[in-house]
């Protein structure tokens, strides 16, 4: 345990030869992010953060703690037990990598359970996440097909259905970068971009889409490449050349989310009689209230609780409520 205790800092300054560190160690350290099987990590946790103090004490480091955060990711279960040599119930990776390649792999174990806890070994699960790349595979491919956009310009979606998925893109964007940096629930990030994906309509990705639809699927098809690249490198680098992109995807930023684009053109209103919540109901955005009024009395349950009744006042609070006084 003792050189693996502090060699984090060491990596730092691998080639000092006239001490154990030097200044670079100063830059590097603490450790940004460790990650470490649930136990190993206890201990190795324990000694690394003893051997630390310890060179703090020399001197030889800055700070209190070698790590500024912790990630201790479950076990790989087969029929409820750890699987284990001894126990002759591992699975050994090297066929299904063969038959179904390293990416589908990574991309089930990271899907199958929040990283923190164990998750259980799934051959259909491999499967599954094998036929969520092909799906992927085949949607670049028809996008390809179909002719590739020659300009990439922003625009205002033209239509509902344009709507809906430029809102997705930016809000899977958002939600990805969040439980990729915050959260670190890597399986919830995976099935965002699955949402994302089967929100593409298959009309985008024909000859006959129009420019702004091709553009939009271009877009979308960008966004869930750059989301998955961390986690299926190799088939993500292939379809980003594919596209025929002029920079390698590992260079590539995240993509700017869309504030805008984030806004919901629906609201709900709360219908409130005589200050008592009833009903509620869903409007477009921008609406003026002389509508609204006539969409609130309207509604059905509104209607039963103001029936032989005289409404006296009529009060509205801006994309909130609307109450009202009856006697």
């Amino acid at each position: 345990f003792f050189e693996s205790s502090w060699y984090y800092a060491r990596f730092a300054s691998y080639d000092s030869k006239n001490s154990m560190l030097d200044h670079r160690a100063d830059y590097w350290l603490p450790v940004d992010q460790y990650v470490g099987g649930v136990e190993h990590a206890i201990l190795h946790l324990l000694y690394s953060r003893f051997f630390y103090k310890c060179l703090r004490n020399l001197g030889l480091v800055k700070g209190d703690e070698p790590f500024s955060r912790l990630l201790c990711q479950g076990m790989v279960l087969k029929n409820g037990s750890k699987m284990s040599k001894s126990k002759g119930n591992a699975v050994d990776p090297e066929p299904l990598i063969k038959e179904y390649g390293a990416d589908t792999i990574r991309l089930f174990m990271m899907f199958a359970a929040p990283p923190e806890q164990s998750l259980e070994w799934s051959e259909e699960g491999v499967k599954g996440a094998s036929r969520f790349i092909k799906k992927i595979w085949r949607i670049v491919h028809s996008h390809i097909d179909s002719g590739l956009p020659t300009e990439i310009d922003p625009f205002e979606p033209h239509d509902g259905e344009e709507l809906t998925l430029k809102r997705k893109i930016h809000k899977t964007l958002a939600k990805v970068k969040d439980d990729f940096e915050r959260r670190q629930t890597f399986n919830t990030a995976i099935a965002a971009i699955m949402e994302l994906t089967n929100t593409i309509p298959s009309s985008y990705l024909t000859k006959t889409a129009s420019k702004h639809n091709r553009m939009l699927a271009h877009e979308a098809i960008k966004s869930i490449i750059l989301m998955l690249s961390p986690i299926t490198p190799h088939v993500c680098r292939h379809l980003w050349i594919k596209l025929n992109e002029p920079k390698d995807i590992i260079y590539e930023l995240w993509p700017k989310i869309n504030e805008h684009a984030l806004e919901e053109n629906v609201i709900n209103i709360a219908i409130q009689i005589n200050g008592k919540l009833r009903s509620t109901i869903k409007i477009n955005k921008g609406i003026n209230q002389s509508k609204i009024e006539a969409i609130v009395l309207s509604d059905q349950t509104t209607q039963k609780f103001i029936k032989n009744k005289e409404i006296n006042k009529i009060v509205y609070v801006e994309n909130k409520l609307i109450n009202l006084v009856v006697s």
